[in-house]
């Protein structure tokens, strides 16, 4: 990947001169440093887009599926569930 963007950012003079020590003591570059924290931050927020588009897809079908009358009351997913609780007791 090209290297050709400079970036600017302003800081606390107190966590710049921790953040390059600590990059000496680990022996890389501070810039490789961002570059890795950058990635990772783009990583993490790209996934979270993700997984919330995932679930609004999801929920989204389930509220169709709903006003389409396909779903089960809570009365009848509670009765559902209390026959199959009796069916495993039963077995036992």
């Amino acid at each position: 990947m090209s290297k050709q963007a400079v970036f600017t950012m302003k800081l606390e003079s107190e966590l710049r001169d921790q953040f390059m020590a600590e990059a000496e003591a680990s022996h890389r570059p501070a810039s490789q440093i961002v570059r890795e924290m950058m990635r990772q931050f783009v990583q993490v927020q790209r996934e979270s887009r993700e997984y919330e588009a995932f679930l609004q897809r999801k929920v989204d079908g389930a509220r169709a599926s709903m006003r389409a009358g396909d779903g089960l009351t809570n009365d009848e997913v509670e009765a559902e569930f209390a026959a199959r609780r009796a069916r495993v007791l039963t077995q036992e």
